[in-house]
Parts: structure tokens; sequence; C-alpha cells
């Protein structure tokens, strides 16, 4: 019998979603002492995480920049071409900039994170090449893996930008664990919208230690 449209459609959609969860997956392996590394990094600093990225990457930074901020660890999205044209002179020695690039080779990232590397910032790259332009002047490199099933012709960053987002993900809550973050204090700085509308809160998150971790090139 053979397949309607409709039928064709829906299957095509649900083959991207497994693709991408597939992606997501191949992320859990990679949570390794990179992961501590960074992790480490962020719970001793005394400035902010300044998150940045060019395209789809600087969409997932914005939104990682968000969530860190609201899970306890302050973060703002700084636009690369922004960055250039003066924006940069907001980022400080006691900042971490985390910058997002697949590809790792976007010229006015590279030249933002050289930049501000320069007065003392230290920069974490997350990216699919290590041996990149990026993956090279950053401090720390972390390397998640290219899965390109789940980017339509390897050019469509959809798997990616997701696998990178669900390794920001889990860093933000591993930071609000060892900082024991209360839900109270994310009710206080999220009173609008359903969050804020909440009359009972969840129970606490489970604390964590984050281990010292030796400061090295890597």
């Amino acid at each position: 019998m053979n397949e309607s449209p409709e039928s064709a459609v829906i299957e095509a959609g649900r083959q991207q979603v497994r693709l991408e969860a597939e992606a997501l997956l191949d992320v859990l392996d990679q949570i390794d002492e990179r992961f501590v590394r960074v992790a480490s990094l962020l719970q001793s600093m005394t400035g902010k995480v300044v998150m940045t990225g060019s395209g789809t990457s600087g969409f997932i930074a914005r939104r990682s920049a968000h969530l860190f901020s609201v899970s306890g660890t302050p973060a703002f999205f700084l636009n690369p071409g922004d960055g250039l044209h003066g924006s940069m002179g907001a980022v400080e020695a006691d900042d971490v900039m985390i910058a997002l690039s697949k590809g790792g080779s976007s010229s006015e990232l590279n030249d933002l994170a050289a930049r501000v590397q320069s007065v003392g910032t230290t920069v974490v790259a997350i990216t699919a090449n290590g041996g990149s332009p990026l993956g090279q002047l950053a401090d720390i490199t972390v390397e998640l893996r290219n899965f390109p099933s789940a980017d339509p012709g390897n050019l469509l960053a959809m798997g990616s930008t997701l696998a990178h987002s669900t390794w920001l993900d889990a860093l933000a809550v591993v930071l609000m664990r060892a900082r024991a973050v209360s839900w109270e204090r994310v009710h206080f700085t999220h009173p609008g919208g359903a969050v804020g509308l909440l009359a009972n809160l969840p129970d606490q998150l489970e604390g964590l230690t984050i281990p010292a971790s030796v400061d090295e090139r890597g």
C-alpha cells in the first residue's frame, strides 16, 4: 500500500526529530573533564559570563545567557559585530567569554575573542572543530564532535546547535546546584509570566561540589 502524502510529511518530520534526539544523546559521554574545568572556572570567577556567537550559534548563545542568569550565574549576550563596534568595552578581565561556533572560523567572532583575551578575559570555545582558529586561540576548548546527519546537508546547524545548547544547559544546572541557588531566588528574579504566579515552589536541588581544576590551556 502506497504511503499517503500526509503520512510522508509526518514521517519526514519525525525523522528529523529522531536525528536531532540522537545528536543530543551523543553529547552524553562528552560530559567529561573539560566540563568540570569549565564549571570550576565559572564557579570561581568574580565577573560575569559573556556569551557570544554568530548566526545560529548566536541565538543559542543568547538563550544560554538568559538561562545562566535565571539559574544564578550572571551572564549576558554580546553580538560579535556589536562587540567590534565598541560594545566589547563591557567585557573585563574578570569575566569569562564562552564563544560558540560549529566550524570555529567566523572572523568577527575570532577577532572579538582574541581582543578580549588580550585584556585578560578567559575565553572558552565550544566548537565541532578544535583545530580551528577559535579552538586554537581559546584558553579552554570544548570540542563536541559533529553529528552531520542531524544538520541537513551538514550546512544547517540544527542538531549541532541543539547539542551545544544541551551542554550549556547541563553546565547551568550544575552551577545552580553548586551555588545552592534557591527556587525562592529564581522566583524573585522571574516575577513575570506563569513562573511569577506560582504559589508553591519545588524542593531545593541537591547540593554539589565542583572540584578546583588545574588552570591549563586545552
